[in-house]
């Protein structure tokens, strides 16, 4: 195991090269916006401002996206991030389902990331799982390497939070179309088996890539040895894979605990498209989706009380702020056009594709499967196959693809 604990005069300690400026307007905005936070709305919230931040911190150290990891899978027939990503939801389900079969803890009442499965979900989780290769990232893996400072995934970020605001345009006739009605394991099983059920699926996904990389390269891949020991690696990174994915589930423990329900990530992105479009003059209100008594409260007031918006913030400020102590605090003006234009469709596809599949690879899968919602297993497999044909479409806009 790592020894987090050396003091600053053992000999595995060694003070990082830090980029100041992001340190300071990271840490300053999180301390600001924190007080701010507890003022105007209330300590709940401000707390969730916070896990935001220690998400953005652990996403960004530890490099854990889902469309690299996918794409290795694919590409290279390494697994190591997938199974990293099925004993995250593993260990969150564990906790999910039975509580979510109680209904409610400390009087908090709890609801679980559940939806229908229908053709929106199928067609939006295959637009997503496509649209996060050519845009370089998923919902959390934009969110980590915008505050990183990644200028092409800032060109994701706004063409995401456009194709969101389009998607709750047209929500409602996708939701005319065929569909299951929603299926929780929890409720259909009971907790325990419910419990056991997604344990098999996550432990067959996980052997499944297991199998894949052994048979390609002889045995599984060992997590190269860190530079950095200690105090210095918790600053700099990177943290290991593993690691990262047990403290991301028990970030989304404490989440369910503390909101109620499950991280999310791509809400947020279409009420701020909502709001900026409001704010020219569309009318967004008026929309069958916007109108609705919940989104319409979003929409009339401050993002500040929109949970998700709050921990989205959070999220982009911990990614800076590990960013800025590890020194990588990089912004590149540079951007070839095809790079661009990838980073525009593939933007526009997942915010879109989010908002017809219930969410992104945190809403739908991660916290989907964990709540025992099939939908979340449907998401995946849809998304999965999207994916694929992303990378596939990459070296059209002069990215690598299938070539190793």
């Amino acid at each position: 195991m790592t020894d987090f604990s050396a003091s600053p005069s053992s000999p595995s300690f060694a003070w990082p090269k830090l980029d100041r400026g992001p340190v300071v307007v990271a840490l300053g905005m999180l301390v600001i916006g924190t007080v701010f936070i507890a003022q105007i709305v209330d300590l709940r919230q401000a707390a969730l401002f916070l896990i935001g931040g220690l998400f953005g911190a652990t996403l960004y150290h530890a490099s854990f996206g889902f469309t690299g990891g996918w794409r290795r899978l694919v590409v290279e027939r390494r697994g190591g991030a997938v199974r990293a990503q099925m004993l995250m939801v593993a260990i969150a389900a564990v906790v999910f389902i039975p509580l979510l079969a109680q209904g409610s803890v400390f009087g908090q009442p709890l609801a679980g990331a559940v939806a229908p499965v229908g053709v929106s979900v199928l067609v939006g989780a295959a637009m997503f799982g496509l649209g996060m290769q050519l845009g370089g990232g998923c919902g959390s893996g934009t969110l980590f390497t915008v505050g990183g400072g990644s200028a092409r995934m800032l060109v994701t970020l706004a063409f995401f939070i456009l194709g969101a605001l389009v998607g709750t345009a047209h929500l409602p006739w996708w939701l005319t179309q065929p569909s299951l009605p929603t299926i929780s394991l929890g409720t259909s099983l009971g907790a325990p088996v419910a419990v056991v059920v997604t344990l098999v699926g996550l432990a067959a996904v996980a052997a499944i890539t297991a199998l894949i990389e052994r048979r390609t390269h002889g045995a599984l891949e060992r997590s190269p040895k860190p530079k950095t020991r200690g105090l210095s690696r918790l600053l700099q990174g990177p943290w290991p894979l593993v690691g990262a994915g047990v403290l991301l589930a028990l970030l989304n423990i404490a989440t369910l605990l503390i909101a109620g329900h499950p991280w999310s990530i791509t809400y947020g992105f279409g009420l701020w498209g909502a709001k900026i479009a409001q704010s020219v003059g569309v009318p967004v209100a008026s929309w069958e989706f916007w109108s609705a008594p919940a989104q319409a409260l979003a929409l009339n007031r401050s993002v500040l009380f929109d949970i998700t918006s709050v921990m989205d913030f959070g999220t982009l400020l911990g990614a800076a702020l590990a960013a800025g102590l590890a020194g990588k605090f990089a912004p590149k003006a540079d951007l070839p056009l095809k790079s661009a234009l990838a980073a525009a469709i593939g933007g526009v596809l997942m915010g879109y594709g989010a908002r017809l599949s219930f969410g992104c690879n945190i809403g739908a899968l991660f916290s989907g499967i964990a709540s025992g919602s099939v939908h979340g297993w449907v998401w995946f497999a849809a998304a999965f196959l999207g994916s694929y044909v992303g990378i596939a479409l990459r070296p059209a806009f002069g990215m690598d693809g299938f070539k190793k």
